[in-house]
């Protein structure tokens, strides 16, 4: 009776969980840091001298069962070479234990140059929809209380995005989830608002030096949940012949209203881009007091450049691919 008591509280504690905060579209993690800043910010879709394919696979918790693992596949470029209208796509399929689900985004993006070729300066407008199916795998819960079936749900979602860079200056500004809000058990004539507001800023400097470096800050706030949310970035630079190398240091913080959510998270990654293709390896570690184990998280990024163009004055590496074809 205890047993079966504690698997029906268990799995209300879920589906609780599920019905209210499961519509948050794609995570957020440090995938934009391996030259993927199109993830998060949609106006960034066709924003630089190539086209990019990128591909994301994410794994916490390797030694956990069903721990959370992502996957994410994203392409984006101009229409032509000479329109500042660009495009993207983003597929991905995220699971978390016995929920999942998979996601299809396309983008619009308009890019407002406001300089010539030997000096950058440029505004950016983006928006994205996504349709998301979210599903519920209830065949592993091994209780005869609940149906051993799968529910699926779908909804549709939308980002807006604007961009402004000037030489090594870059910064975006996105607001996440403009068509989604849950249930509030407090108040249920006044809906939850999942919005996500985002703003990055960075500097990339030292293009005659020996290293280059590229400090940068990303904020979230989730205003329903009283959530900030910090990046703090340092990436460093390095090129050899057809090789760039790369590495760099994350740290996030939260600041919740709720102390226990104050988490803490310090993530290396290194990287290269040889020629028209890159590779990048993350490791995220949590430094909270209480962790469910202490395997980390472990992330690779890969992908190629194409149909690359001239260098666009003096920018940041997310407008300037490493090399041109």
């Amino acid at each position: 009776m205890g047993l079966r008591f504690l698997r029906f509280f268990y799995i209300s504690i879920f589906f609780f969980c599920l019905q209210n905060f499961s519509q948050v579209t794609l995570p957020i993690y440090q995938d934009y840091l391996s030259d993927n800043v199109y993830l998060i910010h949609s106006s960034a879709a066709g924003i630089g001298n190539s086209s990019k394919l990128r591909m994301t696979v994410r794994q916490q918790w390797a030694d956990v069962p069903d721990a959370p693992a992502l996957q994410t596949l994203s392409f984006h470029s101009k229409f032509r070479e000479e329109s500042n209208a660009g495009y993207g796509f983003i597929v991905f399929n995220d699971k978390n234990g016995y929920h999942s689900q998979k996601g299809l985004q396309g983008t619009y993006t308009y890019h407002l140059p406001l300089s010539d070729a030997n000096f950058f300066e440029q505004f950016s407008f983006g928006l994205s929809f996504t349709f998301v199916q979210n599903q519920s795998d209830q065949r592993s819960f091994g209780n005869d209380d609940v149906a051993a079936i799968i529910q699926s749900t779908s909804y549709y979602n939308s980002d807006f995005s604007i961009a402004y860079h000037r030489e090594g200056f870059s910064s975006y500004f996105t607001v996440k989830n403009l068509l989604l809000t849950a249930k509030n058990n407090l108040n249920i004539q006044e809906p939850l608002d999942l919005k996500n507001y985002i703003l990055s800023a960075g500097y990339y400097y030292g293009k005659n030096n020996f290293i280059q470096l590229e400090p940068s800050i990303m904020i979230q706030m989730k205003k329903s949940m009283g959530q900030t949310i910090a990046d703090f970035n340092l990436k460093a630079y390095k090129n050899l012949s057809k090789t760039q190398i790369w590495a760099a240091i994350s740290y996030r913080k939260g600041f919740d209203k709720n102390p226990i959510d104050n988490f803490q998270f310090i993530s290396p990654i290194i990287g290269f881009n040889y020629d028209k293709f890159m590779f990048s390896y993350t490791y995220t570690k949590q430094m909270n007091d209480i962790v469910l184990t202490n395997s980390g998280f472990h992330q690779v990024s890969m992908g190629i450049n194409l149909w690359t163009r001239k260098p666009r004055g003096a920018a940041c590496p997310n407008i300037n691919s490493s090399f041109s074809l």
